[in-house]
């Protein structure tokens, strides 16, 4: 991108330096150039004809990659932080060095409001709240009062997208009506400048709600709501008998749903432009979320239909993300965790498939993982448990992990705890099973496996 003069230059340098001296480079041009112009990431984006900007809890990663997919299936030359460096610093980077028509942009939760206010986006897709981090995000009333401020200030020209299932996201509709548009705001269904996506198929709704669940009482009176239907977390189909408050019909919908384990899902994809069956080679029904957010994204953009189903037909992993290599004769599937929500669905995707598995559990306390692991206790291992054959945990907080599966009703005998290190872990695990083996780490122990990987010569799609 052009604009930057000599502090683009600068920032350009000190990457350079770093990568020299062998500690990485991704954020560090952004860092500079911010400290030297605080203004870059608006005069850096200023030249892109499309903006897009992505915040969640759970998901952003592969909602990008989704999103990416799809557009450059138009041909759209894309501005992206692929590598995954989401606060100011990163994305200051990659405008810094990109070179396209397209900016797409996932944001940390904390960040967001500085870059949106800067990159002015055609398009911010808010897909989602789930606690994680306490320690350095606090509740989800303080982000969801975040994020309510940014949709209020937020450029006329804005597009938001936003998860009708999830209510503290999807009530965030409401600040698009006018002031004085009371009955209006009553319900986000048909606000201004808004797009919305959820999950039709009421076969997947659970039995109820999950005690790991976060945003169960209306944001606006403060009384619990009424679920018809709970789905992940507490995302789902909901009212509030209190003040009226319901869940805006989606615009963009999954209907027909299919959960394939590990290999994949299934669902027939409806959008303003119409309907087509997309079959997802990612697992879960968090990534039909995931292809939803990226569908409704993308539709803003002008993507039509075929580019959104052929690029959700062709989505790679991103790593750690359900990714599998082959590494020590056997296969390694790659699923990360690192909230209640999220490993729920990692478990109940698991729990899918048949026979005995072998489990590389790595739970780190760094600061990106959070230093409370304490949330473990709000993961349902116990769905798991039946199905494992052998546990092998590792990291940082290994014994934690070890105690939190017996716990869950893994025998003792089944469970090893290596506190030798991940790569030690990582050889237990693969010397005391055959077949595949799955590994859930928490974020910074993926990226810590990723280089272990790496080390060992084993490549993928999204590493190596």
């Amino acid at each position: 991108m052009r604009g930057a003069g000599w502090r683009g230059a600068v920032a350009r340098g000190a990457g350079r330096a770093s990568r020299l001296s062998g500690r990485g480079g991704t954020s560090i041009p952004g860092k500079v150039l911010l400290r030297l112009d605080p203004d870059a990431i608006a005069t850096l984006s200023a030249g892109l004809p499309r903006r897009a900007a992505i915040s969640a809890t759970n998901g952003k990663t592969t909602t990008a990659a989704m999103a990416h997919a799809i557009l450059a299936r138009g041909g759209a030359r894309l501005v992206h932080n692929s590598a995954g460096a989401n606060m100011a610093g990163g994305i200051a980077s990659t405008l810094l060095h990109g070179k396209g028509d397209t900016g797409l942009f996932e944001v940390d939760e904390f960040w967001l409001d500085g870059v949106v206010a800067q990159l002015r986006p055609q398009a911010l897709l808010l897909a989602n709240l789930f606690r994680d981090q306490l320690d350095r995000y606090g509740e989800l009333e303080s982000i969801a009062d975040r994020w309510a401020q940014i949709v209020r200030t937020a450029d006329p020209g804005t597009t938001l997208v936003l998860n009708a299932d999830d209510p503290l996201v999807a009530d965030l509709g409401r600040e698009r009506w006018p002031a004085g548009a009371q009955a209006a705001k009553d319900s986000a269904q048909g606000a201004p400048g808004v797009l919305t996506f959820g999950v039709e198929d009421l076969s997947l709704a659970t039995s109820g709600l999950q005690h790991a669940s976060d945003s169960t009482h209306c944001r606006r009176c403060g009384a619990p709501y009424r679920y018809d239907a709970v789905f992940l977390g507490h995302q789902g189909h909901y009212h509030c008998e209190a003040c009226g408050a319901t869940r805006p019909h989606p615009d963009v919908t999954a209907t027909d749903v299919h959960l394939d384990g590990v290999r994949g899902a299934r669902f027939v994809l409806t959008t303003p432009a119409g309907s087509a069956p997309v079959s997802l080679p990612l697992p879960g029904l968090y990534n039909v979320y995931n292809a939803l957010a990226a569908a409704a994204l993308t539709h803003v953009l002008g993507a039509p239909l075929e580019d959104i189903v052929a690029g959700l037909h062709a989505v790679a992993p991103a790593f750690g993300r359900a990714e599998t290599v082959s590494v020590g004769g056997r296969e390694l599937s790659i699923l990360l965790v690192k909230n209640p929500a999220g490993a729920n669905e990692v478990l109940r995707t698991l729990a899918l498939e048949e026979g005995e598995h072998d489990l590389f559990a790595v739970l780190n306390d760094n600061v990106a993982d959070g230093r409370d692991v304490s949330w473990i206790w709000d993961a349902d291992f116990e769905h798991l448990a039946p199905h494992l054959r052998r546990a092998t945990c590792a990291g940082t907080r290994a014994p934690e992990m070890g105690l939190r599966l017996k716990y869950a009703g893994v025998p003792a005998e089944r469970i090893v705890v290596v506190d030798d290190g991940l790569a030690a872990g990582l050889d237990r695990a693969l010397q005391d099973g055959s077949g595949r083996l799955f590994a859930l780490p928490t974020y910074t122990a993926m990226l810590s496996l990723r280089e272990e990987l790496t080390r060992r010569g084993v490549t993928g799609s999204s590493f190596g």
